[in-house]
């Protein structure tokens, strides 16, 4: 395993991270933790250090499947992260709420502190003004009575906005969507950090599922390498040398061999050089749906995601209808039932106009 350093912190990290919100859906439904704990313990046995997990990630069993696992290791062989905001923390946002919500990680994860404790899911600048003012204070005493080692803050923002939450000089290191699909609106962004002695750590690097899915698109990512489009989709974000982390959902063994490998013989190189040989190769885009599902909350049980995946095939030249019919089965029709509330666009981490699209696709 290839090891980075952490910020300017002394952490030595694994470069690929496992992410612990694909833990598989059947063992989590039917109760066979133990099962999904092995995946864990398995990336850990093959260097990975590194554990992202959250509430409600897995049905809300992300974080005790994660602390099954880990407690059987030695405290010093590994790093954990979690998250909170304003939504999880929950009631009038006091102390006691966000203490709760901590010390509920801390007791289905199994440890005395976190390694890393995010402000989670910022949205915009106003959304970090916001949870930065009601809740950055509890952060603060909590690591101070060493419940947290490293305050660290979660974002789906662009580049020119994480400059700014970078320069409030208050948070170690940010957790980012990072991918070969929409690198370009994240560059300025990881610099920032980079150079102000931040930890980068990227979510999504395979574009949710996207770029391993659409092999013969991604190809060119595979030039002069034996490895597989996913491979090399891991590789190109591990390879960068503001990035210190690159975080693989792991539902198999094999899932963690594939990122493994994907590291193995990583060469860092600057982000701006990435970006001048990749500048002009393969389709950049920031409005292809990453599959985060937040907005499965529709007041008409519209399948949101499902839709999204379906419109993710017309941007990327193939046909949505096929997609809808023959991989989900579902009718265009029932996406015709949106009432357009808004609720959707306002819970989506890249504000994609998620009603026009639905109004498309039935129409």
């Amino acid at each position: 395993m290839y090891y980075k350093q952490y910020g300017n912190t002394d952490m030595k990290v694994s470069a690929i991270g496992m992410g612990c919100m694909r833990y598989d859906s059947d063992d989590v439904k039917s109760g066979n933790l133990e099962k999904c704990a092995e995946i864990a313990l398995y990336a850990h046995e093959k260097g990975i250090n590194y554990f992202d997990t959250a509430p409600f990630y897995c049905d809300d069993k992300s974080e005790i499947i994660t602390g099954m696992a880990l407690s059987q290791l030695p405290r010093d062989s590994y790093y954990i992260s979690s998250k909170t905001n304003l939504g999880t923390v929950g009631g009038s946002y006091t102390e006691a709420d966000f203490r709760r919500r901590l010390e509920t990680t801390l007791s289905r994860l199994k440890v005395d502190y976190l390694d890393f404790y995010h402000l989670w899911c910022v949205l915009n600048l106003d959304s970090f003004s916001n949870q930065v003012e009601i809740l950055y204070s509890f952060f603060e005493k909590a690591k101070s009575e060493g419940l947290i080692r490293n305050i660290v803050f979660s974002s789906h923002m662009q580049g020119n906005e994480l400059e700014t939450a970078v320069a409030s000089n208050l948070f170690k290191g940010m957790l980012i969507g990072y991918n070969a699909l929409n690198y370009r609106f994240r560059q300025t962004g990881i610099k920032a950090a980079y150079d102000n002695g931040m930890g980068v750590v990227v979510m999504n690097p395979l574009g949710g599922g996207l770029i391993p899915g659409n092999p013969d698109t991604f190809r060119y990512l595979t030039e002069g390498t034996d490895l597989t489009v996913a491979q090399a989709a891991l590789n190109f974000v591990a390879s960068h040398k503001e990035i210190t982390i690159t975080l693989a959902g792991c539902t198999t063994k094999e899932h963690v061999d594939d990122a493994v490998k994907a590291v193995e013989n990583l060469t860092e190189r600057p982000a701006a050089e990435i970006y001048e040989e990749y500048e002009n190769k393969g389709m950049i885009s920031n409005d292809l749906c990453t599959g985060c599902a937040y907005c499965k909350h529709c007041p008409k049980d519209i399948d949101i995601p499902k839709f999204m995946d379906a419109y993710n095939m017309k941007l990327l030249g193939n046909d949505m209808y096929d997609r809808l019919k023959g991989h989900w089965q579902i009718s265009k029709d029932s996406a015709g039932d949106c009432i357009k509330c808004g609720k959707c666009e306002k819970l989506c981490t890249q504000h994609l106009p998620i009603i026009n699209r639905l109004a498309e696709i039935a129409g």
